[in-house]
């Protein structure tokens, strides 16, 4: 038997944890939103979504659309509390479990199954015990794969339970929007729309992947292998120890991709710098975007080579980045290098910490933050730059 992933989607998380403080909320059209003079909505109820409202959208905007909206700034560290929770369960049927963002998982349940008479018997023993323990509602996707766990779980909300399998691919997943996709960024989507293609299935079934190779580069392949249901991708366990990694929580928010992409450029600068100098490298990357509202996504992506160059890491850091980016202002970015192994004890060149090849990436380092300058970096990205000549002086 192969396996078997559940994508376990919290339902209007944030909106769900205010009802829960104040129950009063239940039933009514309701928003979690923060308080800057650029707040979007960061969650709604399903009252609320009734009218039109959705994540990311302007506070001022869903004003207009329900005159009766209430809106909430939000409890962010009983958000935290009920997160652990809610992983912690999850963590008590399966050892294998990707946390991704403060509402939703992976989890390998292929073993835990063979518990069961039937295998959809955990999936509704999971919804229901939430439910029952800590009053979390979910949804929950069952596939062979990630990629399908997760786009089954989008499709019965709330409270859902989809099983999506490859032979369904066709009638369940080809009609669907391609914005709604994973893999599909809001970078990317005006181009693929000026290809023409509107849907899942048009771009499974796209004749030129040439035109397709412009846009998605290297990742074409990959990308189309999932509009056909196939996807090899691992869960990386958040229980992984060894790792090395760099954050920065921001003076103020920031949504701008170019004022981004220097962010990470400066991080993946430091963190080479740290794998340089403690002779370390690692084959799975992960980042974390943290929002305004405090709401976070973490996104991995196991190699299948081990690195610690700072061209290499930022290139997989934006290729993660570019799959979730959006408008919503950013608080914090991270990333961080996991299950990284001292390079004596890898099978690799000698020559990898080849001094030459590292101050070819400082080169590149400062060439890159230059580039940010003149599309309007920040200050501090500057004084990276100028720490850089100062070292090669």
């Amino acid at each position: 038997m192969g396996r078997v992933i559940f994508h376990i989607d919290l339902n209007a998380f944030f909106a769900n944890a205010e009802i829960l403080l104040n129950p009063a909320l239940a039933n009514k059209p309701l928003a979690v939103a923060g308080s800057t003079r650029r707040s979007v909505v960061s969650t709604c109820s399903y009252e609320a979504r009734a009218f039109g409202i959705h994540s990311a959208m302007s506070i001022q905007e869903a004003k207009k659309r329900c005159k009766d909206l209430i809106i909430v700034h939000g409890n962010y560290e009983y958000y935290e509390e009920l997160s652990h929770k809610f992983i912690s369960y999850i963590k008590q049927h399966s050892n294998i479990v990707e946390q991704v963002s403060i509402d939703e998982c992976y989890a390998d349940m292929s073993d835990a199954i063979k518990k069961y008479k039937y295998p959809l018997d955990l999936a509704w023993r999971i919804q229901k015990e939430l439910l029952q323990l800590y009053g979390l509602k979910c949804s929950i996707g069952v596939a062979p794969n990630k990629f399908l766990a997760k786009m089954a779980s989008d499709m019965k909300k709330p409270m859902g339970i989809t099983v999506l399998r490859i032979s369904e691919v066709p009638t369940k997943l080809w009609p669907l929007d391609i914005k709604e996709m994973r893999g599909i960024g809001q970078k990317t989507l005006p181009y693929v729309k000026a290809l023409g293609i509107n849907t899942i299935g048009d771009l499974a079934n796209y004749p030129d992947i040439n035109q397709l190779r412009l846009i998605f580069g290297k990742n074409t392949e990959i990308l189309l292998a999932k509009a056909h249901g196939k996807d090899n991708e691992e869960l990386i366990s958040n229980a992984i120890a060894k790792s090395m990694g760099q954050s920065v929580t921001l003076l103020e928010d920031i949504s701008d991709y170019q004022e981004i992409k220097g962010v990470f450029t400066s991080l993946t600068r430091s963190l080479s710098t740290k794998l340089h100098d403690a002779r370390m490298a690692g084959n799975i990357i992960s980042i974390t975007v943290k929002y305004y509202d405090f709401k976070s996504i973490v996104r991995s992506k196991k190699i299948d080579r081990y690195i610690y160059r700072q061209s290499d890491i930022f290139e997989y850091a934006m290729e993660l980045f570019d799959g979730v980016y959006n408008d919503i202002p950013i608080r914090l970015l991270g990333v961080s290098i996991q299950d990284i192994k001292d390079i004596d004890n890898l099978n690799l060149q000698l020559n990898i910490f080849d001094e030459n090849d590292y101050h070819d990436d400082i080169k590149l380092v400062i060439k890159q933050l230059n580039e940010q300058l003149e599309l309007g970096g920040k200050l501090f990205l500057a004084k990276e730059i100028t720490k850089e000549k100062s070292n090669e002086n």
